[in-house]
């Protein structure tokens, strides 16, 4: 949804995902650069948002991106980021910035303004009793768009 929403306004995507399946819904989405979590983007970012928390995938997306550009930490949790190497990584004011939270009315914003531009979000919902099956398919990389959780029927 936030790649739709990025192109809704203008924006290029470039999406960089491990898994096969996110990889194929940037290209049905019409992201202009699809690759793998390592591969070279083909021109410097503006910004970049990284939503896995992996802590490795920072200086990647430090290194993807434009002086004067933004790398923004999506996940609400993230394993450790390696060292950076300061000239490398946030010389030419790059900024690094996390999201901590985000509350109802943040979401009911977010889905008017969906709603609004007319924006088809893939989502999936699984079964109280698939929560753990699903949390494999996020982490092999087998999950694709956003997954919801169903508590009742």
């Amino acid at each position: 949804m936030t790649a739709q929403l990025a192109m809704a306004m203008g924006a290029r995507v470039f999406a960089l995902s491990r898994g096969e399946a996110n990889r194929q819904l940037a290209r049905r989405l019409g992201a202009v650069f699809v690759g793998d979590e390592a591969a070279e983007v083909p021109e410097p970012l503006d910004a970049a948002i990284v939503f896995a928390p992996a802590g490795p995938l920072v200086p990647v997306a430090l290194a993807a991106t434009a002086s004067g550009g933004t790398v923004v930490l999506a996940g609400i949790e993230m394993s450790d980021i390696p060292p950076l190497v300061y000239s490398a990584s946030l010389f030419r004011e790059r900024d690094l910035r996390t999201v901590t939270a985000n509350t109802r009315e943040d979401g009911a914003r977010l889905l008017a303004l969906a709603r609004t531009l007319h924006l088809r979000p893939q989502v999936t919902a699984i079964p109280f009793d698939g929560l753990a099956d699903a949390l494999d398919d996020l982490r092999s990389g087998r999950a694709s768009g956003s997954l919801v959780l169903r508590v009742a029927s």
